[in-house]
């Protein structure tokens, strides 16, 4: 969850209806924070919009292609051929796109001259095979450490990006977009302005179906579930590299992945035929399983659907700020409970993961802290770690809330260490501990009351415990 200040999306920047959005097959962006989302290569000859389809393909391709006509020359890392691929892998960090795994707003990190040279030589050890394929770079996840899903990102973004860029100008113009001239090499383009940021900043729009909550080569758990439903690529994987099956962790599958894949062209290109011709899916933004958007979604309709009847005169005191926050719970807790909202934190039957859970308490919190002058930070740096939550009114009020799922099982912990913690950090006038539930709490809440309870007289008061019932209510019929 990373640092956010005045959550703001395209659609709502630009006042777009954001279903004309999902008509489009576009992504809505926050603009101020990167969503939790990537592009992954193995889908841009499946995707809808032939910007994608044909042209980005063709540039990822080509642009690969002659990368491996240099990699072909190399015969050490001093000759021309070798510096020249250095160049040419040096992928950037791409701002503009609003993904990935950026932390303190839309930035992430590029590429380094040690994975840039990492790269190289196991690129150049695939081309030594006899491989031709520029789709070798699409499984580079798989065989290398620190090459994951927001460098992979990255380096497709960096070779498609003319594409994306005329597909958001063509877009803006169809949408009646404000845009302003961003001079890329070689060309310029009329693109719109993020204005969340200082510095002349592009807004990159990308199509959904080429985005996934982790590129399928990223993980071989992903190419497993994708390959085991196939019984004919399965039994081609089996012959080069079956012993994979049977391991459990994720290093042990790399390495031994990256052993068999590289000990033959056959192998490698089994392999490779195994995910191209797999039916691989982008993330389903509908559905959202991994709770990725839905609180944006919630955070653009809860204030004006549950109205929250409560706002304060002047500066905001220790009193009136701690009666907002608990306002602010109360509220949380009664549109999870009666309104309906206990629906976004399940999918398919199983709970969603605690991030989603604390970015919709986010979404209902900023809705109301804005029109009180109050300011909540996620994932606040204390200085001994992020808490969840910081509410803060000047310089000397500053109210935690960190919120658990009850089937944690770090709930006890979190409680009686970690939040503590970040309160003889930040000494804020008050704390709160939110816990979801969502089933698994067994008799924790009654351990927790006792701690709270249990606490010497005289000093820092436990912070206040706040239960949320999160879980799944039975349909109006069977009630």
């Amino acid at each position: 969850m990373a640092i956010i200040k005045d959550p703001k999306s395209f659609a709502e920047h630009f006042r777009i209806d954001p279903a004309v959005l999902d008509r489009l097959g576009i992504l809505n962006p926050m603009l101020n924070v990167d969503t939790k989302l990537f592009i992954d290569p193995v889908l841009l000859d499946a995707s809808g919009h032939p910007e994608i389809s044909e042209q980005a393909s063709n540039s990822f391709r080509n642009y690969f292609g002659e990368g491996i006509t240099l990699l072909r020359a190399i015969r050490s890392r001093l000759d021309t051929p070798w510096r020249a691929a250095l160049r040419r892998f040096n992928f950037r960090e791409v701002p503009g796109t609003c993904l990935g795994y950026g932390t303190t707003g839309i930035r992430g990190r590029a590429f380094g001259p040690t994975l840039t040279a990492q790269l190289i030589d196991t690129a150049k050890e695939i081309v030594d095979l006899g491989v031709t394929n520029p789709d070798l770079f699409k499984l580079l996840p798989l065989l290398e450490e620190g090459i994951g899903p927001d460098l992979i990102s990255d380096m497709t973004t960096n070779v498609i990006l003319k594409d994306l860029l005329r597909f958001t100008a063509s877009t803006c113009g169809e949408l009646g977009v404000p845009t302003r001239l961003f001079r890329y090499p070689g060309e310029e383009f009329p693109l719109p302005r993020n204005p969340t940021q200082r510095r002349p900043m592009p807004i990159i729009l990308v199509p959904k179906d080429i985005l996934r909550s982790l590129p399928i080569a990223s993980d071989w758990s992903e190419v497993e579930d994708v390959i085991s439903e196939n019984a004919s690529i399965r039994a081609r994987v089996n012959e080069f590299i079956g012993d994979i099956w049977s391991l459990r962790t994720r290093r042990e599958k790399k390495e031994l992945i990256r052993r068999k894949a590289l000990a033959s062209r056959a192998a490698f290109e089994t392999l490779l035929d195994a995910i191209s011709e797999s039916d691989i899916q982008p993330y389903n933004l509908e559905r959202d399983p991994e709770g990725l958007v839905t609180w944006q979604r919630t955070r653009d309709s809860v204030a004006q659907r549950h109205p929250l009847a409560l706002s304060l005169t002047g500066p905001p005191t220790k009193e009136n700020a701690i009666a907002l926050v608990r306002a602010i719970i109360e509220q949380f807790k009664g549109l999870i409970e009666n309104m309906g909202l206990w629906r976004l934190l399940w999918d398919n039957g199983n709970p969603r993961k605690e991030k989603s859970s604390q970015m919709i308490f986010f979404a209902v919190a900023d809705a109301y802290c804005k029109a009180n002058d109050l300011d909540v930070t996620p994932e606040a740096d204390t200085g001994t770690g992020p808490v969840d939550f910081k509410f803060s009114a000047g310089y000397d009020v500053k109210i935690l809330v960190e919120v658990k799922l009850s089937n944690s099982p770090r709930l006890i912990q979190g409680y009686t260490r970690q939040l503590e913690t970040y309160k003889t950090a930040v000494s804020p006038v008050c704390a709160f501990y939110l816990i979801v539930d969502v089933g698994g709490m067994g008799r924790k809440s009654e351990r927790l009351l006792e701690i709270k309870n249990a606490k010497p007289h005289g000093t820092m008061p436990m912070s206040e415990i706040e239960i949320v019932n999160g879980n799944r209510r039975p349909s109006a019929s069977r009630r």
